[in-house]
C-alpha cells in the first residue's frame, strides 16, 4: 500500500471509535436544524474548503432530497471577512460573524488541523459567550481548540493532508447520521399522527379529524341521553321524547 493510503487508512481506524459521537452530533444537529436553528461552521485554507462542504451538503442535500436547512461557512461572505480583517484584525473574523449571525442553541462547527488557529479559537470562544453548541475537528490532541469545544473529534496524525481527508469522513458520517435522525423523527410523527380506518366499499379510509371530532361530540351526547332516560328526538319539534 501507498505511504499515503497507509497513514489514512491508520487514521481512519483510529476514529471509527468516534463513531457514535458523530452520530450524537448528528441528532443533535437535526434537532437543532429542524427546530429553526443554524449551524454555523468556520475554518482556514483547506479546512474553510471542508467547512462550506458541510453547509453545502445541508443547503443542498446529501443522498435524498429533503428540505434545506440553515447552515453557513463565515469563511463564505468575502466582503464581511475582508472588512473585519481590516478594520478588528484577522483573529476576529469569525467571532464578529459568530456573534452577528449565531443564537443561544445553535451549533458552531470549528476545524482545524492544528487546533491552534487563533481566529477559530476565538469563534470557539465568542460561541461560548453567546451560548452556542461548539464542536471541533482537530489533529492530534491535546490542542487549545479541542479544550474551547464542548465536544471533539481529534486525528491522531502529524500529516495535515491526512488529518484534512479523515474530517471529510466525518462531514459525511455526520451528514449521514443527521439525515438519518430526520428520518426517524419523521417515521415518528407521521404515526402519531395517523387516523383511525374506515372499512368503505371494500376500501380502507382514513377519517377526517372534523369528522372524528363530530362522532366523538356526538357519541358522549347519546350516553348522556341514556343515562339521563331520553329517548328518540320529535320528529318536527326538535325536543327530546320521554320514554
Amino acid at each position: 500500500m501507498h505511504p499515503h493510503f497507509s497513514r489514512l487508512s491508520a487514521a481512519l481506524s483510529a476514529v471509527d471509535a468516534d463513531t457514535p459521537r458523530v452520530r450524537a452530533w448528528g441528532r443533535t444537529l437535526a434537532a437543532v436544524l429542524a427546530g429553526g436553528g443554524r449551524l454555523l461552521a468556520c475554518g482556514n485554507g483547506g479546512s474553510a474548503a471542508e467547512a462550506q462542504h458541510l453547509t453545502a451538503e445541508l443547503v443542498g442535500r446529501f443522498r435524498t432530497d429533503r428540505r434545506p436547512y440553515a447552515a453557513i461557512p463565515l469563511h463564505a461572505d468575502t466582503s464581511s471577512a475582508t472588512a473585519i480583517a481590516n478594520d478588528f484584525g484577522a483573529e476576529e473574523v469569525y467571532a464578529r460573524q459568530v456573534r452577528a449571525h449565531g443564537r443561544a442553541g445553535d451549533v458552531l462547527l470549528c476545524l482545524s488541523t492544528s487546533g491552534t488557529s487563533q481566529n477559530v479559537l476565538a469563534a470557539a470562544e465568542a460561541a461560548r459567550e453567546c451560548g452556542l453548541i461548539t464542536w471541533a475537528l482537530t489533529g492530534r490532541a491535546p490542542n487549545p481548540l479541542a479544550a474551547r469545544c464542548d465536544g471533539t473529534v481529534a486525528v491522531p496524525s502529524q500529516d495535515c493532508a491526512t488529518v484534512q481527508e479523515v474530517h471529510l469522513a466525518v462531514i459525511h458520517l455526520l451528514c449521514d447520521a443527521f439525515d438519518a435522525s430526520l428520518r426517524d423523527e419523521h417515521t415518528s410523527a407521521d404515526r402519531a399522527s395517523s387516523t383511525p380506518l374506515n372499512r368503505q366499499n371494500g376500501q380502507d379510509r382514513k377519517v377526517p379529524p372534523d369528522e372524528r371530532n363530530r362522532r366523538n361530540v356526538q357519541g358522549r351526547r347519546d350516553q348522556r341521553d341514556q343515562r339521563d332516560g331520553r329517548g328518540r328526538t320529535v320528529r318536527g319539534t326538535g325536543e327530546r321524547g320521554r320514554g
